[in-house]
């Protein structure tokens, strides 16, 4: 099982499938019963297995780079738990086109492409194009989290509605802020490995500015939805996580370390998860 959870980097997710969850619930159903509850398993069981495959296919793309960095090392492709060989490749591939035709079985095509795209963005996009050659890396590689929001609207109809845009929105805004958290406590492991993370090029004071105003943006981005058919639960939920992200960057920014960075990085998977959770849950109690 742990030897699962790392290669396919399970908890990675099944966050991008409550992503896909929450692009369901908050999207209008135009059609009654267009999406039945076999069918929304299916779709989610999509987005988790493509993002499987996806994290499977960055260890196997980035084995040269896992070996020069300490929390990388212990990967099954770099210890020799898992032979690194062209079978994984057919794994990988076979995974991502069941996930894609589960979806476009299970309720539409534009769904299925939404699927894809997030695997493609993430194990090919942000991995083998961009990682090794810009900091914007990241920025691009956030949109994979936005597809699985789309993914999720566009089961239940083709025509996404404000809230499900505005959610992928966020999950775009997410992910840079989260992952230069992580990259300040890790610093010196992307310098050796060679990967121009921000902290790398610009420094960790300037990086923690960044992470501050990259923060305020996504925090104001995640009340919109609130304007477009979210209730008040939704709201307390995003404004809650959204307080708390903000304050620990503004720690970060006073005295940028790895200590307030991996505080930061925490506070950003919780300002996530009650932005998903608010989500779903103000749905379904309003029916």
């Amino acid at each position: 099982m742990r030897l699962l959870l790392n290669l396919f980097k399970l908890r990675i997710g099944v966050a991008i499938a409550l992503a896909a969850v929450a692009g369901m619930a908050v999207t209008p159903v135009v059609t009654p019963g267009a999406l039945g509850s076999w069918q929304a398993v299916v779709v989610t069981l999509a987005v988790l297995v493509s993002s499987a495959a996806a994290g499977a296919f960055n260890q196997y793309a980035e084995r040269d780079l896992d070996a020069r960095m300490a929390r990388t090392r212990n990967r099954p492709f770099v210890s020799g738990e898992l032979n690194h060989g062209p079978l994984w490749l057919w794994v990988i591939g076979a995974m991502t086109a069941a996930s894609v035709l589960a979806a476009a079985f299970a309720s539409n095509w534009l769904a299925a492409f939404y699927v894809f795209l997030g695997a493609f963005t993430y194990g090919v996009v942000y991995t083998v194009w961009l990682k090794r050659r810009t900091w914007l890396n990241i920025v691009v590689g956030g949109l994979a989290g936005s597809f699985a929001v789309l993914a999720g609207a566009a089961a239940v109809t083709p025509t996404l509605s404000p809230a499900s845009i505005w959610l992928a929105v966020v999950l775009f805004l997410w992910t840079p802020p989260h992952f230069w958290s992580l990259a300040i406590v890790y610093r010196e492991d992307y310098a050796g490995a060679g990967v121009p993370m921000l902290p790398v090029v610009v420094g960790d004071a300037r990086c923690a500015r960044v992470i501050l105003g990259s923060a305020l943006v996504l925090v104001a981005s995640s009340l919109m939805p609130a304007l477009h058919g979210l209730g008040w639960v939704y709201l307390a939920a995003a404004i809650a996580g959204g307080t708390y992200f903000l304050v620990t960057c503004v720690a970060l920014v006073r005295n940028p370390g790895r200590g307030t960075a991996r505080t930061s990085f925490r506070a950003s998977l919780i300002q996530l998860s009650l932005v998903l959770f608010g989500a779903i849950a103000d749905t379904a109690l309003r029916g």
